[in-house]
Formats: C-alpha cells, sequence, structure tokens
C-alpha cells in the first residue's frame, strides 16, 4: 500500500507541475483569442501579470487552510479532493469565455495545486520511517514533477500540431483549450485508487489514542520555529520568484527571436514548446540530482547552496546574454536555468518534514510553500511584467528578458545570503 501511496503522489507531483507550466504555453494565444490587446503592450502585460499572480494569492491563501486541515483531518483526505479540484476546474477553463473566467478557474485549479503538495509531501513522510529511504522517496517522487514539465511540453507540441483535428470547443480548434481540457487526467486514475489508499500510520496513531495536539498556525511563528519559518519562508519565495520571474517568461521571449519570427505560427508555437521542454528536463534533471545528493550530503545548508551558487552565476548569462543571441543559446541555457531553479524545490520537499512534529507539520510546509512560494514567489512574474517596458533592449521581447533576468538574479542572491541563518535539523529522524 505505501508503494501505491508513492504512485498517487508521484501522479499528483507531476500534475501539480503539468497544471502550473500550462500556463507560459497558453497565456499568450488565449489572450490573443480572448481579447483584442497587442503582445508587448502595457495591458497585454498586466493580464499576463494577472493570470500569473492572482491565482497564486487565491493558492496561499486556501493552501494555508489546506496545510492546518491536513493535519487537522489527515493526509489522504486532504490529498484525495485536492486532486479531483485541480483537475475539474483546469478543464472548467477550457470552455472560458472570457478572460475574467479564464482567471477564475485558473485559480480554483491553483488552489488545488497548493493543497496537494502539502498534503503528499506529510503523507510521504510519515509513511516511511527509515530516513535513509525517506529522503529517497521524497526526493524521487517529487522528481515526477519535472516529468509533469515535460509532459505538458511534449502534449503542447503534440496539441498544436494535431488541433485541427480534434473536435471543435467553442466553435474553434484552438490549441490551448485542448492544453486545458488535458488537465482532468490526474484525477481518473485517483478515483479508482481510492478506496485502497490508507492514511499515515503516524497522524492515525496520535488521533486515535487522543495525544494528537490540535495544529495552529501561531505555533510555527513561536519562539522554537520562528527562524526556521521566517528563514525557509524567505528561500522558498526566492525560489519561486525566479521560476515565475525568470524561467517560465522565456516561452514569452522565444517567438520574439527574429529567426523565430520567420516561422509560420504553428512553428513558432512547436518551438516555444520545445524549449519548455528543455527547461523541464533541465528541472528534472536537477531534482534527481537533489535526491541522490541528499542521501549522502549531512548538511542541508551545504545541499541547497550546490543549487544556488552556480544559479548566481548561470542565470544572468541565460537572461543578459543568451537571450538576445539566437535560438541555441536560450535552450541550452533555459536547460542550466531550469537545473538549478526547479532542485529547489525537491529540497524544501526533504528538509521541511524534518523540523516541523507531527500535529503542525502540514502547517509548517503550507507556510512556507503558499505563504513564501506562492504568494510571495509567484510576485516575482508581475514583477517581472512591471518592469519590462522600462528595461533596455531593442524589441519587447529583449525587454522581457532582461527584466526576467533581474529578477532571477536577485532572487537567487538573496536565497544565498539567507541561507545562513537556515536551521540545520536536530536528527534525521521526524519530530513527533
Amino acid at each position: 500500500m505505501r508503494w501505491l501511496v508513492c504512485g498517487i503522489a508521484a501522479v499528483g507531483f507531476a500534475f501539480d507541475t503539468y497544471e502550473l507550466l500550462m500556463l507560459p504555453l497558453i497565456v499568450r494565444p488565449a489572450l490573443l483569442d480572448l481579447t483584442t490587446l497587442a503582445p508587448g503592450s502595457a495591458e497585454f502585460n498586466t493580464w499576463v501579470g494577472l493570470l500569473f499572480y492572482v491565482p497564486a494569492i487565491a493558492g496561499g491563501i486556501f493552501g494555508m487552510l489546506g496545510g492546518y486541515l491536513t493535519d487537522r483531518l489527515g493526509r489522504r483526505r486532504v490529498l484525495v479532493w485536492s486532486i479531483l479540484l485541480y483537475g475539474v476546474s483546469a478543464c472548467g477553463a477550457a470552455y472560458a469565455s472570457s478572460v475574467a473566467m479564464l482567471l477564475i478557474f485558473r485559480c480554483a485549479t491553483f488552489v488545488g495545486v497548493c493543497v496537494e503538495f502539502v498534503a503528499a509531501v506529510a503523507w510521504l513522510a510519515e509513511l516511511f520511517p527509515d530516513p535513509v529511504e525517506r529522503e529517497r522517496v521524497l526526493g524521487y517522487t517529487q522528481a515526477a514533477a519535472s516529468l509533469g514539465g515535460l509532459i505538458v511540453s511534449a502534449a503542447y507540441y503534440v496539441i498544436v500540431t494535431i488541433a485541427g483535428a480534434l473536435p471543435a470547443v467553442h466553435g474553434a480548434h484552438e490549441p490551448w483549450r485542448y492544453m486545458l481540457i488535458s488537465g482532468l487526467v490526474p484525477a481518473l486514475p485517483l478515483l479508482i485508487a481510492r478506496p485502497f489508499l490508507p492514511e499515515s500510520p503516524v497522524w492515525r496513531e496520535k488521533r486515535e489514542a487522543g495525544t494528537l495536539r490540535r495544529p495552529s498556525i501561531a505555533e510555527v511563528f513561536r519562539p522554537r520555529f520562528r527562524r526556521t519559518t521566517i528563514v525557509t519562508t524567505v528561500m522558498v519565495a526566492c525560489g519561486y520568484a525566479a521560476s515565475f520571474g525568470a524561467n517560465l517568461q522565456v516561452p514569452r521571449v522565444v517567438p520574439g527571436l527574429p529567426e523565430v519570427q520567420a516561422m509560420s505560427r504553428v512553428a513558432q508555437e512547436q518551438t516555444v514548446g520545445t524549449v519548455q521542454w528543455l527547461q523541464e528536463l533541465g528541472g528534472l534533471a536537477g531534482r534527481v540530482a537533489l535526491a541522490a545528493l541528499a542521501v549522502h550530503i549531512v548538511s542541508r545548508r551545504r545541499l541547497i547552496r550546490l543549487f544556488l551558487v552556480p544559479g548566481v552565476v548561470i542565470m544572468p548569462l541565460v537572461f543578459f546574454v543568451a537571450a538576445t543571441r539566437g535560438l541555441r543559446l536560450v535552450e541550452f541555457g533555459t536547460f542550466l536555468a531550469g537545473f538549478v531553479t526547479v532542485g529547489q524545490f525537491s529540497f524544501w520537499g526533504n528538509y521541511l518534514p524534518r523540523v516541523y512534529p507531527t500535529h503542525v507539520r502540514g502547517t509548517g510546509e503550507s507556510v512556507a510553500s503558499n505563504i513564501g512560494g506562492r504568494m510571495i514567489g509567484t510576485g516575482g512574474a508581475l514583477v517581472t511584467a512591471e518592469l519590462t517596458a522600462s528595461m533596455p533592449g531593442a524589441s519587447p521581447s529583449a525587454q522581457l528578458a532582461f527584466a526576467a533576468g533581474v529578477v532571477g538574479v536577485a532572487s537567487f542572491l538573496i536565497a544565498l545570503v539567507a541561507s545562513q541563518w537556515l536551521p540545520e535539523p536536530e536528527s534525521r529522524e521526524l519530530p513527533e
């Protein structure tokens, strides 16, 4: 049964990323279809920022509630309902007739994603008491998140290619609508496996014995956990800011490259899908590297710095140099940017369960991932959108690349400085 949970969690992690990384691919064609705004205009960039950031705020707020409910009601129940929520809402977004409707459905999708991550990490950590086995399970199941990124890139390429042969949605064959419909996929295996999923034995035993303390968001800010909560929230925010404010803007940079502008619209979108696929391949490599290193490197500070230090060098090279020179350099650079950025996300899935006890494990994780990552970090996309018009560059694409680089470099530098205060876990065992 434990391995069934791993499979369901891996599917959940994969489609978390699938749902989130769908937006950079579809936001431009969706806005072109639903509005009359010109790409690169201030109004167009504002809507891009809103579609990235408003759902993240909704996800952060309700994700906090989800973390509390994970500690209060159990890991299994919350995870199941969160996956169903984002599967159904993603499908509903495909039938949006306005940009406002699209925004509302994206908010619901983001809520499901934010809750699912917290519940799944707490669940997996408590199912595997052996420290080495737990590190491997958390590391490699989270690597499935990057498989989701590869799948979404490949799916977009295929859908763009065959869209004309698919049944019409809203009287047209727009690839972005078919992409949104595909988000229903993770709910299907879940409906079959749900009756066989066990609850976390640690949580269940404490609940049945009456020794499970009531969770409290305030507790993770009390002296015992305050430093851990603040530092992890800042560092997770930086990781998400680098991802949303820099890496996930690359699909909007690519169409502005001279060699891509000469292509047909279908070829342009295929190229965007290819670049996104390479970025996710880099992210998968980063997650696998983290999973392998986590077992052997005891110091958590040293482990996270293996991604932060190279990132301080890689991000300016990718966005200030490669993004203005040509497609091949962008493809190589986005692979490296994905490696150093996405590898950090798996780090937090391994680290956070080891610094909070059972009754606030989900709550503590949700503060870092939802307040830090979703509510603050994803604001990097909005910052990038607002900075673009004031950046140097010969074209809107070049200005966007420069703005993304500013956000990416700043995020890595702040995280690197903050890492000196990151507490080391007291033990390889989970705190009770």
